[in-house]
């Protein structure tokens, strides 16, 4: 077919004709090959212009088309239309901008014309590959999805539902009203800004057609205009919202308290909250972050924040209670616990670590055992047998018995207790302490068989013909390791720690002589040594053949033997017991040097040659390890044992190799501690559980409380927090408390405790301590809430997310954060607020964030963070006018005795009736300086002392100031939001070099996006004020009603396609595709474009190695096309032909 051009030059008044001259182009372009007609016109995108295209279409017959004009992003849209109302395909037709690229960039009008003529060259080259494309129509879904609900969101929503047509409002914030919400009064009019906002929330919240997805945020969003899918995650509350009444009981009992972020951090909220009175939705939220670290460095899963909170709050019977879901014993572990929490409490990064396990002692101390209460029990048909009493063992019992199951305990000893009864020392862990919470356990119905002795008394087979359905195996670490040394079988005077410690416990009267050797580094070994010291022994020596570095033993206990007298023996080897007449008389030892680490991963003792010595002793205790003793090993033929005579379980149940029996504690792990063996007997008890339930035993379908879904990371810690001495007991005499067995640790008092437990920062939000749950009537609360994730179809997006406000912390020279009266414009607007920290009461703070007096002088800032090069260079427009108000405000709450200065650079008062507000300000004694502070300082001495300084030049007097004031209001610069490349990259719409979102054309397109079918409304655009904000929210709602009551929409033809003579299938376009537009077909092993979602970004096209992928409109031969273009007229330039 033969190409039949007509060119088209517009003036656009002067803009273009200014620098080019556009007839000499014109006729240049009648030049062309291909080109049956050129013209020029001043204004070709007029009615008139527009006629003459059409009528040249038909007089000419063309059937490709250039302007030359402004840019396509502009116009290309009108002169498609022109083609397509001539009959011809609007795709073949083709823009050059020699307004942007030309005339708007080019001083020198031979230059403009020269680059005019190129450009048209080009676009005449290019157009003749045009090809016919079809345009494709399709419907528009009603819906609309506003996202964020500020006063823009608001009045969008409203708008377009008041029209009937359903909205989606989407909301991040747990309520809707935005900043305007945390804002006292309006100006110019001073109206109350929650008597202007409330209204519309609530018309929000009830309006029939607009459903409210608060504390929600958009995630995903695949389609194309008038057929988008928005995936939108709703975080959790934790608190339903069909079941809330907002009656605010649960936040009367939560003991954790925060720094509210609706009051700028000036008051304190609870971890259960809502942020203002009249918030929409009124439901309350609970406010969860990661799991505590101390939490999670609890082996038995303790909740230590919040026992701890409880604590706080002197609810010591709850505390206990809650410590008891995971620790049946807490009055004994808090004192024999080795606080692996402590290791990672936060708190530590300010001071030192909360005292977490006193903590626990001083709660089980204040509960009365006999009157505790017991849980609410519902018993079961199913028997089940404990064997040992030990930690694991009681916590097995304690567990499966609060399910409801019978069981009952088998003891070999006379007591209950296992190694906590004999093998921990009264001085640390006094019997009473043990005795009452047993025989709190015991009061829910657990049955006790003392002196029973498993395969002896009773096996696994009368166990089971006894009715015991299944049985945990929970003997301990009862033996002690021996030397295997010559001399150690002596017939006196030799008695391992254990042993010892056992007799002693049980009340075995023992006598050591009047010197003793330990020999060990352990927590045993110190126990043993420290009991001898009690038990009337003049010397103890406590040997060992590491250095102290090296020593297990826990180093505050090492510290209060050595206080006891205790004498410590590093790098000593003990080579022979030296017996005579069957009795120790000493000690041969060698000494030993530290050599390269062995495979324990610790340094090695080598014995030094020649070194040997000799300790002279009536005793020598070994206390260097432990070992289970299961001499019924062989009746039990089912169970596998480890070569360290340990029972092998399944890691995570503690099942055995036996179905119904199932292990834990020092049985399986060899010697350990308390609260590890609780957790092994949590874990028993939990598989257990599910064994007698006819479930798999390893089914986790039913755990504790995982992390809270959507969880942030751990609340950092406060830069400004004040550090304070961590509380400590106050032990008895070293040399008075080693004479007896009293307990050596007094513990805290009240008053000790509470403050203690003051320090913990709540690391993780919420403490999960349940007092809401026990007080809320409706049942609302649901800890377990899941994240929710919905997919809503939508026609058309308004974005109106909102701004952040510029942190002033960076310009050090004005003190923000260091000075406690600097504000920020929304602290003083919280201030102002009847809803706020004050009460709406203007008041000073002191170093410690507490409000005292009202200020007598104020100075307030304009422009900061704006109109700054090295910050934000645009104005935020409402900084002046926020200035005023502020000042109006002093004068109107303190009284116009109070000196009120305003540091202006420019007084901006653009709207309806600000100008007036302006004079009335100026009227009423507001002292306005031109001059930006340099600098605020605070004065520690003279006449000023406790003020701040403002230091500044007067640049109309040109004279510099120096004003002492009690407080400073900084008017920040309203900044983009922090997550607005997120959103931007979400919903594929652009940014401007300032963060804030673009719009499609500042005149021509205020509304729109570079994607179809999103519009913007209110300060996610641009700084505005409320009117403002409001007029483009209603814009906004408007088109996007536009779109709506269209019912369907063209959708563009310059999409990708894919040859599948040239794919590879090299899958490279589907990971390059933004929009997941690209599928594969496994069949023909190509790949597919989706054209429902492709945008024709060309990401494929610019990235498929074997050409297969490209973009319709924007083929390759298209574009080289155009590019020869170019370089043929600059050829021709060179040689004088253009």
């Amino acid at each position: 077919m033969d190409l039949r051009i007509g060119v088209y030059i517009c003036h656009c008044g002067i803009n273009i004709a200014g620098k080019v001259r556009v007839e000499e182009v014109a006729a240049y372009a009648s030049t062309l090959n291909d080109v049956v007609v050129a013209r020029d016109y001043k204004f070709m995108c007029s009615d008139p212009g527009q006629d003459m295209i059409e009528k040249d279409i038909h007089e000419f017959n063309l059937n490709r088309v250039v302007v030359a004009s402004c840019s396509p992003r502009l116009h290309e849209k009108t002169f498609r239309d022109v083609c397509r109302r001539s009959g011809l395909n609007p795709y073949l037709f083709q823009m050059a901008s020699l307004r942007e690229q030309v005339s708007w960039v080019t001083v020198d009008k031979d230059a403009a014309t020269h680059k005019g003529k190129i450009l048209v060259g080009a676009a005449v080259n290019r157009v003749s590959y045009h090809e016919r494309l079809e345009t494709r129509e399709v419907k528009v879904h009603p819906d609309v999805m506003v996202i964020g609900g500020g006063i823009a969101g608001m009045q969008a929503s409203l708008d377009i539902a008041d029209s009937g047509l359903h909205v989606y409002l989407v909301e991040k914030q747990p309520t809707i009203g935005g900043h305007m919400l945390q804002f006292d009064k309006t100006f110019p009019t001073l109206d109350c800004a929650a008597c202007i906002g409330t209204p519309k929330m609530v018309s929000v919240g009830q309006h029939p057609h607009i459903s409210l997805l608060s504390y929600s945020e958009v995630v995903k969003l695949e389609g194309f205009i008038g057929n988008y899918t928005v995936t939108v995650k709703r975080r959790p509350r934790y608190i339903m919202e069909k079941k809330c009444t907002g009656c605010g009981t649960c936040t009367d009992v939560c003991p954790v308290t925060r720094r509210s972020e609706w009051d700028e951090g000036l008051g304190l909220r609870k971890a259960i909250y809502r942020q203002f009175p009249q918030a929409v939705p009124i439901t309350f939220l609970i406010d969860k972050q990661k799991r505590p670290p101390c939490n999670t460095a609890c082996p038995a899963g303790v909740n230590v924040q919040g026992y701890i909170q409880l604590i706080k709050a002197g609810k010591y019977e709850e505390a206990v209670r809650l410590i008891m879901e995971r620790i049946p014993l807490p009055g004994v572990l808090g004192r024999v616990c080795p606080h692996p929490c402590e290791a990672e409490c936060r708190r530590r990064e300010v001071d030192a670590p909360i005292a977490i396990r006193d903590l626990k002692r001083f709660a089980a101390d204040q509960v009365d055992w006999e009157r505790f209460p017991l849980p609410v029990i519902q018993d079961r048909e199913e028997k089940v047998a404990v064997i040992g009493s030990g930690p694991a063992g009681l916590t097995v019992a304690w567990n499966l018995r609060r399910l409801g199951y019978p069981v009952c305990i088998f003891e070999q000893l006379p007591v209950l207790g296992g190694m906590l009864r004999v093998g921990i020392p009264d001085y640390r862990l006094p019997p009473d302490v043990l005795d009452r919470e047993i025989r709190y356990l015991l009061r829910t119905g657990i049955e006790v068989q003392t002196r029973k002795t498993f395969g002896r008394d009773f096996t696994l087979k009368s166990l089971s013909e006894d009715g015991f359905k299944a049985v945990f195996l929970g003997f301990g670490a009862h033996e002690g390791l021996k030397l295997r040394i010559p001399g150690e079988d002596a017939p006196e005077g030799v008695m391992d720690a254990i042993e010892l410690l056992r007799d002693v416990n049980l009340g075995v009267k023992k006598s050591f002589g009047s010197k003793v050797i330990v020999i060990g580094g352990g927590n045993v070994a110190i126990d043993a040594a420290r009991v001898l010291k009690r038990s009337g022994a003049k010397q103890v020596r406590l040997v060992y053949r590491r250095s102290r570095v090296e020593m297990p033993a826990y180093e505050d206990e090492v510290r209060e033997a050595e206080e006891e007298g205790v004498q410590l023996m590093f790098q000593i080897m003990p080579v022979l017991i030296l017996v005579q007449e069957n009795r120790v008389v000493g000690l041969e030892c060698l000494k030993t040097e530290m050599v390269a680490t062995g495979d324990s991963g610790r340094p090695r003792p080598r014995p030094i040659a020649g070194s040997e010595f000799i300790l002279p002793c009536d005793a020598v205790v070994p206390a260097i390890g432990q070992n289970t003793a299961a001499p019924w090993a062989d009746t039990v033929p089912g169970l596998q044992w480890t070569t360290r005579q340990t029972i092998v379980v399944e890691k995570e149940t503690q099942q055995t190799a036996i179905p119904h029996v199932f292990s834990g504690g020092d049985a399986v792990s060899g010697p350990s501690t308390v609260v590890e063996a609780i957790a092994s007997g949590h874990r028993a008890a939990a598989a257990m559980h599910r064994f007698l339930r006819g479930k798999a035993a390893d089914d986790k379908a039913e755990t504790s409380f995982p992390d809270p879904a959507g969880c942030e990371d751990w609340r950092p810690v406060p830069s400004d927090l004040e550090k304070e001495e961590r509380a400590v007991p106050v032990f008895s005499d070293p040399h008075i408390r080693s004479l007896t067995f009293d307990e050596i640790d007094p513990g805290f008092s009240t008053e000790d405790a509470v403050r203690e437990a003051g320090r913990c920062l709540n690391c993780g939000g919420c403490c999960e301590c349940m007092e809401c749950v026990r007080v809320c009537e409706t049942g609302a609360i649901d800890h377990r809430m899941p994240e929710e994730f919905l997919s809503i179809p939508v026609g058309s997006i308004i974005t109106a997310t909102g701004f952040d406000l510029f942190d002033s912390r960076p310009i050090t020279q004005y003190g923000f954060g260091r000075y406690p009266n600097v504000f920020s414009s929304l602290e003083f607007e919280r201030l102002n607020n009847a809803t706020g920290p004050t009460g709406g009461l203007i008041r000073m703070r002191d170093d410690h964030g507490n409000f005292t007096d009202p200020p007598q002088s104020v100075a307030i800032v304009h422009c900061v963070g704006s109109r700054d090069d090295h910050y934000h260079e645009y104005c935020s427009r409402v900084c002046c006018m926020a200035a005023l108000k502020y000042g109006h405000l002093i004068h109107d709450r303190l009284g116009h005795q109070v000196r009120v200065y305003d540091f202006y650079i420019d007084m901006r008062c653009f709207g309806k009736n600000y100008e007036s507000f302006f004079r009335r300000c100026q009227e009423e004694g507001i002292c306005f300086t031109r001059g930006k502070p340099a600098e605020i300082q605070y004065q520690n001495g003279g006449s000023d002392s406790g003020k701040l300084m403002v230091i500044g030049e007067d640049t109309l007097l040109g004279m510099p100031y120096r004003i002492p004031v009690d407080m400073v209001v900084l008017c920040a610069a309203m900044e983009a939001r922090k997550d607005a490349g997120d959103v931007a990259r979400i919903l594929g719409i652009s940014q401007g070099r300032d963060g804030f979102f673009l719009e499609e054309h500042p005149k021509l397109g205020p509304l729109s996006t570079s994607t179809d079918g999103i519009f913007l409304a209110g300060a996610c655009q641009s700084p505005k004020d409320i009117p403002d904000t409001v007029a483009q929210a209603s814009g906004a709602a408007a088109k996007s009603l536009s779109l709506a009551t269209r019912g369907k929409v063209e959708i563009p033809s310059t999409i990708s396609r894919i040859d599948p003579e040239l794919c590879a299938g090299c899958r490279t376009c589907i990971g390059l595709c933004p929009y997941t537009a690209i599928d594969f077909d496994e069949r023909r092993g190509v790949s597919v474009v989706n054209a429902a979602l492709c945008k024709g970004c060309g990401s494929c096209a610019a990235g498929c190695p074997s050409g297969a992928a490209q973009v319709r409109h924007f083929r390759k031969r298209q574009i080289f096309a155009e590019c020869h273009g170019i370089l043929d007229g600059l050829k021709g330039e060179a040689y004088g032909c253009v």
